[in-house]
């Protein structure tokens, strides 16, 4: 698995709507999610090794953002031919069994990801209640490797956000492996 970077953050640049399927059958909007100090838009998948190595801090944290008005949704657009462990299903038992606070949704054609311009999983982009983009960085300096005392890059641009409706003018990017692009 190769990692990847995604480009930095473009400020501004409006979030384009998505209508897509939660894990609970029910449809997702942007608009249905936006939180009243901003939104937090990742791409993230069930296998890959980046994710699993925050999941449990990602998830404590869009609880602590969630008190601060900004809501969050996950989406996975990963073809799942060669990659099972990111079928719906299993999005489904990862959901359940991790008790996300937050919606899961299946981008199954990959057009969200590309409207997005998503490159690995994860790919975090934070938009403050406008649906402007403020921010486009790494969740921590941890990587794959767990580092519970690395500073909270994400959550400290998020709460800026929530804060002032702008994101830290300092970034840096994610890293991840790349989103799985089905084969044309």
């Amino acid at each position: 698995m190769a990692s990847v970077n995604p480009p930095v953050c473009n400020f501004g640049w409006r979030a384009p709507d998505f209508s897509l399927q939660n894990v609970d059958g029910s449809t997702v909007t942007l608009q249905s999610n936006m939180g009243k100090h901003g939104l937090l838009i990742m791409f993230i998948c069930n296998h890959c090794p980046y994710v699993k190595a925050i999941l449990p801090r990602l998830i404590q944290d869009v609880k602590a953002l969630q008190i601060l008005g900004v809501n969050t949704v996950a989406i996975m657009s990963n073809d799942p031919t060669d990659y099972p462990e990111d079928s719906f299903e299993y999005m489904q038992k990862i959901s359940q069994e991790m008790a996300f606070p937050f919606p899961y949704l299946l981008d199954e054609t990959q057009q969200i990801a590309k409207l997005y311009g998503a490159v690995c999983t994860p790919d975090f982009f934070g938009f403050n209640n406008k649906a402007e983009l403020q921010y486009r960085g790494r969740f921590d300096e941890s990587r794959k490797e767990t580092a519970p005392d690395s500073t909270r890059d994400l959550f400290k641009a998020m709460k800026l956000i929530a804060e002032t409706g702008h994101g830290p003018k300092e970034q840096i990017a994610s890293i991840g492996c790349s989103i799985k692009w089905r084969e044309a």
